[in-house]
């Protein structure tokens, strides 16, 4: 009878269990050392192997959007330090619910961090607590952030003790998959080449344009032969390379990744800042010179070259935070790998298809002012140039202000000031009767434009009608014959911010909503009451949307666990409808 009776309570566990919903850790991960124990004062490698469990993904160890990175964090307090984490390579996947790849780990990966030992710490067992916070998604959606415990137990042993290397062969083949890159041969000129051309892309990036009229300002007054225009042109194209290799050779040695601090608030003001002072010299307010004492520091014949350089490299901090995804993604590569020749190569290479058309444009800048009928025109376009330069400044910080009716105003702003400017304002060529009707023309377009923007961005889109969850009205809902949608929505969830934006925006479905309840309960900050909820629908992750009946019953059939289109919402919204006589 016993054990009739202990059979039974195990399987009433075990069904218990498996009917409760699975938001279990999805990545297990052990601790492989290199020492059998480790003497006081040494510095070891240590590995941490993570295995992701299949059809499961985690985010790379950067901070992209309102993606959760994974990230390892150790006690503070504790003498013994682990430093220098390296993460393998990300894979980039682009899913359904989102418009950019992500960078995603998958499978089993290594982490190799260095194991660092005060020299006066006490021989004996040592444990070092810390642990892995992490996101899991799948293709179609995603779990709660979790925090995964770490304990390593550390044997130390006196200095000059002997300790006994072991796991050699992992630690092996994880060094060479990490340098095998590295070796001089087609796979590197490939990459290299890869480099070059991407680069070359980057130009196609708005953030470039504000170089343009930086670049013809600065060399277009310059008279001078073609061989000091030559110079002067590569070592403009010499200062952006090296700056930019700089913070390649920074990320290899410190493993940080510098893309994100140039992405601070107020590296963007700054940078913000130095734009519209570029701007107010295309306006004519005053002439772009080195600094008296800087020019100085140089001697009468190299100030000219040196000048040059420095502008390349000024320039080159001014590109850097623009580059967005592919720097960020070179800095991870390179931060990875640990080798600052390789950080150098990169970034030189990259920053050479970079510069090389804005050096060729310096090349050619001097001829500018040789063309015919230059001079009013070339003045207004210089103009229009520095509201370029005002136009990316406003686009730099409009991302910091917290309404968006104040971001639509000041990229509204911009282009009326510059269209009233333009023309009408300026009074350049104002004895040339077309030039001024076409400066009347482009002033009462870009007018145009700006009204037709300020139209669309100030129309409000119908919000869907979410109330949040609560037992009565899922009851008055069934007591009214209402059909009832109930979504399960977290913040950290990317396939759920995507059909709030894409799908449940569509005015198609916010029109037919008025005939449904629709409720939401919000696990962004999941509350211990919660649980119970979740229990009791098996909700699994998120996104979930269920779908119940006239009579408060679910609809099985018609239950969403992924990142679904307006199409098929609006299929299933409209089965829950009676049909029309």
């Amino acid at each position: 009878m016993k054990k009739s009776f202990s059979f039974l309570l195990i399987l009433l566990v075990a069904i218990t269990l498996c009917a409760f919903p699975s938001w279990a850790a999805k990545v297990k991960i052990d601790v492989i050392h290199s020492q059998d124990c480790y003497e006081a004062g040494a510095s070891r490698p240590l590995l941490f192997r993570l295995s992701i469990d299949d059809k499961w993904y985690i985010h790379g160890p950067l901070k992209e959007g309102d993606m959760i990175p994974t990230e390892f964090a150790f006690d503070d307090q504790a003498r013994i330090r682990i430093k220098d984490l390296i993460f393998p390579i990300t894979e980039n996947l682009k899913f359904d619910y989102l418009s950019e790849p992500v960078a995603l780990f998958s499978g089993q990966i290594l982490v190799r961090g260095t194991l660092i030992l005060p020299e006066d710490i006490s021989q004996g067992e040592h444990v070092l607590k810390g642990k892995l916070s992490y996101q899991a998604c799948s293709v179609a959606s995603c779990l709660p952030p979790e925090n995964l415990s770490l304990s390593i137990s550390l044997p130390v042993v006196p200095p000059g003790s002997g300790t006994k290397p072991i796991n050699q062969e992992i630690f092996l083949a994880h060094e060479k998959g990490i340098k095998a890159d590295v070796r001089i041969g087609a796979g590197l000129w490939l990459t290299l080449i890869g480099f070059f051309f991407g680069g070359l892309a980057l130009n196609l990036t708005p953030c470039i344009y504000p170089l343009i009229p930086i670049t013809v300002s600065y060399f277009g007054g310059r008279e001078q032969g073609r061989r000091a225009t030559a110079i002067h042109a590569f070592l403009y194209l010499v200062g952006l390379a090296v700056m930019n290799s700089v913070l390649g050779v920074w990320a290899s040695l410190s493993g940080r990744m510098v893309g994100s601090a140039l992405q601070h608030p107020v590296v963007l003001v700054f940078m913000a800042c130095l734009f519209v002072a570029f701007a107010t010299s295309s306006f004519g307010l005053w002439e772009f010179r080195l600094p008296v004492g800087l020019t100085r520091a140089a001697s009468a014949r190299f100030s000219g070259y040196f000048g040059t350089l420095f502008m390349g490299l000024t320039l080159g901090i001014i590109a850097a935070p623009c580059l967005g995804p592919f720097i960020l993604g070179l800095l991870t590569y390179v931060a990875q790998k640990g080798d600052p020749v390789l950080g150098f190569l990169s970034f030189f290479t990259l920053s050479i298809g970079l510069g090389l058309p804005l050096a060729v444009l310096a090349f050619f800048s001097g001829a500018v002012s040789r063309l015919p009928f230059s001079g009013d025109w070339m003045l207004w376009i210089r103009k229009f140039m520095g509201w370029i330069l005002i136009a990316m400044a406003a686009y730099m910080i409009h991302f910091l202000l917290p309404e968006e009716w104040g971001r639509s105003s000041l990229m509204a702003i911009v282009p009326l000031a510059a269209a009233v400017h333009l023309g009408w304002l300026d009074r350049t060529g104002a004895s040339h009767r077309p030039f001024r009707i076409f400066k009347k023309v482009f002033g009462a377009v870009v007018l145009l434009g700006v009204f037709v923007y300020l139209g669309v961005a100030t129309q409000k889109e119908e919000a869907f009608p979410w109330v949040p969850y609560e037992e009565p009205v899922l009851a008055q809902a069934a007591r009214e014959k209402k059909p009832v949608i109930l979504d399960f929505y977290a913040d950290w969830c990317g396939p759920c911010r995507a059909m709030e934006s894409k799908v449940f925006t569509d005015p198609e479905i916010v029109q037919l909503s008025r005939q449904f309840l629709a409720v939401r309960l919000d696990v962004t900050r999941r509350q211990p009451h919660q649980d119970e909820i979740l229990h009791r629908y098996g909700i699994k992750g998120v996104p979930t949307i269920l779908f119940f009946d006239t009579q408060g019953k679910e609809v099985t059939s018609l239950r969403v666990e992924e990142f679904m289109d307006k199409k098929e919402i609006l299929q299933r919204m409209k089965k829950l409808l009676p049909k029309a006589p």
